[in-house]
C-alpha cells in the first residue's frame, strides 16, 4: 500500500519526513496540505491529526504525525538511514537538538520574514530568534569540522532533520557560505542519490500563492 505523507513544499518539518521516505526508497506520495488557506484548522484535518499540523504519514487506518516520530518510524521500517546500532542514542540526541535548537527557531523566523505581511513582522522578535539560531549554528558549524555526516560514517536521520530549513531559498537569517562546515555538508547531502530540493519534493511553494 503506498504511503501518503500530508506535507506542503513550504514546510521544512514535512521535508524531512519527505526526504527520508525518499532517501529510504518507500513508496509514497504527497497529499497537498494548503496551510496557509487554514486547510490544518479544518475538522476533517484534525479529525486525522489532532495538533493540526503537517507533516502526517497516513497508511489504511495507521496515522502518525511530528517528523521526528515518522523519520524513526521509517528507520525501524526499513533498516535505513539510522547508522550503528551503537549510535542511535546520538541520532536521537541530535534529531531533538534540531526539534528544539534548530527547525523551531529557523521555521518561525522564515514565517516571520517571508510569509507575513510585511508591517505585520515583529523585528524585535526576529532578531532575538535569530540570535538563538546563531547558536544553533555555531553548535552545528563546529560539530561538523573534521567530519563527513552529524553521526557515524553516514547519512541518517540527524543529518535529515538539521538539515530541514537549510535548502529554503527566503532570507531568514542563514547565509550558507557563512558556515564552511554546514556548506560542505550541505553540499554532501546534495549529492546523495535520490535527493530533492523541497520545492521539487512537495507540492506547494511561495510562487504559487504570488
Amino acid at each position: 500500500m503506498t504511503l501518503k505523507l500530508h506535507c506542503f513544499g513550504e514546510s521544512g518539518n514535512s521535508y524531512k519526513a519527505a526526504l527520508t521516505l525518499e532517501l529510504a526508497g518507500l513508496d509514497w506520495e504527497p497529499v497537498f496540505v494548503d496551510f496557509f488557506r487554514g486547510a490544518a484548522r479544518t475538522d476533517a484535518y484534525q479529525n486525522l491529526n489532532i495538533m493540526a499540523e503537517a507533516p502526517v504519514l497516513e497508511q489504511g487506518d495507521f496515522t502518525l504525525s511530528q517528523s521526528g516520530a515518522i523519520q524513526q518510524w521509517v528507520v525501524d521500517q526499513t533498516g535505513k538511514l539510522g547508522g550503528a546500532r551503537e549510535d542511535r542514542y546520538e541520532v536521537l540526541r541530535w534529531v531533538l537538538f534540531d526539534n528544539h535548537k534548530m527547525s523551531s527557531q529557523a521555521g518561525i523566523t522564515r514565517f516571520l520574514m517571508n510569509f507575513l505581511p510585511e508591517d505585520k513582522r515583529p523585528q524585535e522578535a526576529i532578531k532575538f530568534i535569530q540570535g538563538r539560531l546563531l547558536g544553533a549554528f555555531k553548535t552545528l558549524d563546529s560539530h561538523l569540522s573534521g567530519r563527513d555526516w552529524i553521526v557515524g560514517q553516514s547519512l541518517t536521520i540527524a543529518d535529515i532533520a538539521n538539515c530541514g530549513y537549510l535548502f529554503y531559498p527566503e532570507p531568514y537569517g542563514f547565509i550558507r557560505s557563512d558556515w564552511p562546515n554546514i556548506d560542505a555538508w550541505l553540499s554532501r547531502i546534495e549529492a546523495t542519490p535520490g535527493w530533492k530540493h523541497p520545492y521539487d519534493l512537495m507540492p506547494g511553494n511561495p510562487s504559487d500563492r504570488a
